[in-house]
């Protein structure tokens, strides 16, 4: 029976749960010094931990969650990673909101959490994989409050690309940033969001040419030659200087295949007379570059006078 529950909580099972299976604590310790189960945060425990290598990132958050009782919600950047929202930085910390009454340190045994005490209305709740956070848009709301302009707009940009957040929320995003300290600065940030991009790379690549001056006029764009026939796809394009730029992410654009498709991309767009740009994630980490080698492509596309 154990074992049922836990293949429905990420392998988890609470010591309450135990015990309604007809096992003692004492049993439990029992199993903990066996290695058969681990203490993954107070009251909570992984079964059958010698067949995990070290316990999954969900079940670490779930575990959180049901160690700090019934009211403790996913929020902020543990929320956006449930909800597979990218942009805001990656971090071992899990953060949850508490009722007030509720609040307490993380005990030994716990997993390292941050706490908040946000007021989360019933309507903001949502259950991912069972577990309760904030809805994308309560999620994506509170966080532009708190990041800075590049992962505020990452975040938006992949919330708004996957169809979590739609346009017609972004109204409720204002409403609900409105007066907090940092509002001012999240409302920019929604200014700048773009749901054609299709990574955090390509919002980076997009933001640094905007800053550098030479902001692309279009975002994904499709090349046609004059039959109609798709040469490809940019990510960032300039079109009357027929120029595209491709942010070459390790995920799309690595393996054999993905490479020899980028190729024969490449070069069906040349042959078409169009210059074809390639930026990493390295590249965005330096303001000038990406703005400096669009404006080069620039020059050369500039027609002699």
């Amino acid at each position: 029976m154990v074992r049922r529950v836990a293949a429905t909580q990420d392998w988890l099972v609470t010591l309450a749960q135990a015990r309604a299976a007809g096992f003692t604590v004492h049993d439990v310790h029992r199993f903990c010094r066996a290695g058969q189960w681990r203490m993954v945060a107070r009251g909570v425990y992984l079964v059958d931990a010698d067949l995990h290598d070290g316990v999954p990132r969900r079940a670490r958050i779930r575990a959180a969650v049901a160690s700090f009782g019934p009211g403790a919600v996913a929020v902020l950047g543990t929320a956006a990673e449930m909800h597979h929202i990218a942009g805001s930085r990656a971090s071992d910390e899990i953060h949850l909101s508490v009722p007030g009454s509720a609040a307490r340190p993380a005990r030994r045994g716990d997993p390292q959490v941050t706490v908040h005490q946000l007021v989360i209305r019933p309507m903001q709740l949502v259950r991912v994989g069972g577990i309760a956070a904030t809805c994308p848009v309560r999620t994506v709301a509170d966080l532009i409050l708190r990041l800075g302009r590049y992962p505020a707009v990452c975040l938006l940009d992949s919330a708004l690309n996957q169809r979590l957040v739609g346009d017609d929320d972004l109204p409720e995003i204002h409403r609900l940033i409105r007066g907090p300290r940092g509002a001012v600065v999240a409302r920019a940030h929604l200014a700048e969001a773009d749901g054609r991009a299709q990574s955090p790379l390509e919002t980076r690549a997009r933001l640094r040419c905007v800053d550098g001056k030479v902001p692309p006029d279009a975002l994904q764009l499709a090349v046609r030659d004059q039959d109609g026939y798709l040469l490809g796809v940019g990510d960032l394009g300039w079109r009357r200087q027929r120029i595209v730029a491709e942010a070459d992410g390790r995920g799309a654009h690595t393996g054999p295949d993905a490479v020899f498709a980028d190729r024969r991309r490449q070069n069906r767009l040349i042959n078409a007379g169009w210059a074809v740009l390639r930026f990493t994630w390295s590249d965005t980490l330096k303001p000038d570059y990406i703005p400096w080698t669009v404006r080069q492509a620039m020059l050369v596309a500039a027609p002699p006078r």
